[in-house]
């Protein structure tokens, strides 16, 4: 029987097999593409070609793709066979160096927010030599960037390079400032915590609303939720335990380094968290995961859910963004050491994290800015929208130190004392974990808690490396040639702490006089949706910054304001549409054919006995009957706020229209549905309830 370290990546053209199948030479001089960003020759790229044609075909593969990353949100993928007609009539299997580099997708039929006219389709899709190539079924998937004919960016692959690419080039210029010249690359890792809900398939397929929007539009709270606090880390159903089992060993199979699996909050919740790695490869694994999560849980007959609030009044999902700088000689940049208020270089790559999540925390609320993630940023069970940072009490008493210029008392480490003898005694950590809070630092990493569970994580990490390393270069462009350095390097980090010590709260972030104090008294953004902050994509110290780093031109910028609104629109006016024909064409008739039997059934008992008042007869039909007048007069304004979405001139008024009347009337719209559904017999009821859908899987 094999064991896991046996069939670990056994489906990915990794360094192991490239060292196997490539000759010194070419793997030389593949590697140098890889680790230090050299042109690939079209000699090395026509051998590793055929090396990995030649494995993938001896695994089965009969295909190959070039897998990218457009701005739907998924992967897309066109399969083309390695077949070449011979001379006999016969085929040979072949795949060259040029067509491992290049590919032409049809670029018209993906998201351009204006960059491509219809009739412009010729789009191009570039290996990405720092992911590895993999197999999934009978393909061999190639990792690739995906641009325009104008060599625009169409994916979030691209973007993403190039901000690691900035971080990197900043970076590097403040090591040489502390003399380190043996650091040859500096990137950023990361580790995606996935959250994610299981039903069945069953219960699935009867919801509409689930099937065509990946969220229930209709629910009544069950008798229970959460609120025992049972689920959290309980023990895993079998059905379940069965699922988590097959999808580790399909994401191993990947070399995804799948290692946390645990019940979260919600019943029928559950979390997924890998080890972190380069925030490239990362993002690709992300991308594998929820596919490969969705695919296996059908072998099992459940469904993945992956919607940020698939069920009201319960926990939605999120995606927890651990991320953190480190070097090529494996200095983690943001691990304090024993010392923190001694290591100057620590503190400084610490304050320009401070300073960007402070400048440029309206881009990291765009970063993670969705339609599902609306639902559930701020509702308690998420950071609020309102970005703030924690450090705990340690980095908190050392910065003071620094902006007061006062001497620091060391926090002296409290042994925890559990009152039994036989536990081990260990010391507590100096800082506490804050749950609440969008960004907290955890000992060497920052957790950025906003991402929603369907996000792309490649969205946030492009910003936030960005922004990062814009303070990094402000820095080094002072630094560089000051004759004190001691000095002026004190002074800065002194100044950034003074300059943005609001944007730290180690507080209550679900506290509402912490929303008013950071509004109202720090001057902190509050975007409480899609609608709202979207459109600041495009102000000009943004804009200026993106492109003054290469991550993004001007009308790569426009382009994905356009689109992500775009998204924003459409799917709220497809929920909002599935609404209206779910209460049209199940609801209504449902409480219509449940009111019509309790009438009869109260006829028939006064035909009985014509003394009986039948009061709790007649009262439930009055109830109902009011119901499905409110339900049918809620329809028709929802029906009439979409149709008067077509006067909106461009897609930021659309947005703002849907913001203003059309969630607001999906909400009323729900009210008396919701209601009907309690006072209606479950055997008329058109769908499975909360309560048969969070309970299901045994």
């Amino acid at each position: 029987m094999s064991t896991v370290t046996d069939y670990f990546g056994s489906l990915v053209f990794d360094d192991r097999v490239m060292k196997a199948t490539l000759s010194a030479k070419v793997y030389g001089s593949l590697k140098k593409t890889i680790e230090q960003g050299t042109e690939l020759d079209i000699s090395v790229a026509n051998a590793v070609a055929a090396a990995m044609k030649d494995w993938a075909v001896a695994k089965g593969a009969t295909h190959y793709t070039h897998w990218f990353q457009p701005l739907t949100g998924i992967t897309a993928e066109k399969h083309d066979s390695f077949i070449t007609p011979s001379p006999d009539g016969g085929v040979i299997m072949e795949f060259s160096g040029k067509e491992l580099i290049k590919g032409e997708p049809d670029a018209s039929s993906f998201p351009s927010g204006g960059l491509r006219a219809t009739f412009e389709a010729r789009g191009y899709t570039a290996w990405d030599p720092t992911s590895y190539a993999f197999i999934k079924g009978k393909t061999l998937c190639i990792p690739t960037a995906f641009c325009a004919y104008g060599a625009q960016a169409l994916d979030k692959k691209t973007p993403l390079l190039r901000s690691m690419e900035a971080l990197n080039k900043q970076a590097l210029r403040i090591l040489r400032l502390f003399g380190n010249e043996s650091v040859k690359r500096v990137t950023s890792s990361v580790g995606p915590e996935q959250e994610y809900f299981l039903i069945t398939k069953e219960m699935y397929d009867q919801r509409p609303d689930l099937r065509f929007t990946g969220r229930t539009l209709f629910g009544a709270k069950p008798p229970k939720g959460q609120e025992m606090d049972d689920h959290y880390f309980g023990v895993i159903k079998p059905r379940v335990a069965a699922y988590m089992e097959e999808l580790n060993e399909e994401l191993w199979k990947l070399g995804i380094l799948a290692k946390t699996e645990h019940n979260e909050v919600a019943p029928a919740q559950h979390e997924l968290a890998p080890i972190y790695t380069t925030t490239n490869i990362a993002t690709d694994h992300n991308q594998l995961t929820m596919e490969i999560m969705q695919k296996v849980a059908g072998k099992h007959g459940l469904v993945c859910l992956l919607h940020e609030k698939p069920f009201a009044g319960v926990n939605g999902s999120g995606k927890h963004n651990n991320w953190s700088i480190a070097t090529d000689t494996g200095q983690n940049l943001l691990s304090p050491g024993a010392t923190p208020y001694e290591n100057a270089q620590f503190l400084l790559f610490l304050c320009a994290v401070i300073k960007a999540v402070d400048d440029y925390q309206d881009l990291l609320r765009i970063s993670v800015a969705t339609a599902g993630n609306d639902h559930r940023l701020g509702a308690n069970e998420a950071p609020p929208a309102v970005v703030s940072m924690f450090l705990g009490d340690e980095l908190n008493a050392v910065l003071e130190a620094i902006k007061t210029d006062t001497p620091y008392k060391d926090i002296v480490k409290t042994q925890m004392k559990l009152g039994v003898d036989v536990l081990p005694k260990f010391n507590r950590d100096t800082t506490d974990r804050n749950r609440t809070s969008p960004f907290a630092f955890t000992g060497n990493k920052f957790e950025f808690r906003m991402l929603g569970s369907s996000n792309s994580i490649a969205c946030a990490n492009i910003m936030l490396n960005s922004a990062v390393a814009e303070s990094l270069k402000i820095y080094a462009d002072r630094l560089e040639g000051v004759e004190d350095f001691e000095t002026a390097l004190h002074e800065m980090i002194r100044k950034t702490i003074k300059d943005h010590k609001r944007i730290i709260f180690n507080g209550n972030g679900y506290d509402e006089s912490w929303i008013q104090e950071a509004t109202e008294k720090r001057g902190l953004i509050n975007y409480r949706t899609t609608a709202d902050c979207m459109p600041h994509l495009l102000d000009q110290k943004n804009v200026d910054m993106l492109t003054s780093h290469g991550v993004f031109t001007e009308a790569e910028l426009e382009s994905r304001c356009e689109i992500m609104l775009e998204n924003y629109c459409k799917t709220i006016v497809i929920e909002a549409n599935t609404m209206i024909d779910m209460a049209k064409t199940q609801i209504a008739p449902a409480i219509e054919a449940y009111c019509a039997d309790v009438a009869k059934a109260a006829t028939t008992k006064k035909e009985l006995d014509r003394a009986l008042a039948c009061s709790y007869e007649t009262e439930l039909v009055r109830k109902l009957s009011a119901l499905t007048d409110r339900i049918a007069i809620q329809v028709e304004e929802l029906e009439q706020a979409i149709i008067s979405l077509n006067r909106a001139e461009n897609i930021i008024e659309e947005s703002a229209m849907i913001r203003d009347k059309v969630l607001g009337l999906m909400g009323k719209l729900r009210i008396p549905c919701d209601e009907a559904e309690t006072l209606t017999a479950k055997r008329y009821w058109p769908m499975p309830t909360y309560a048969d859908i969070l309970f299901s899987v045994k």
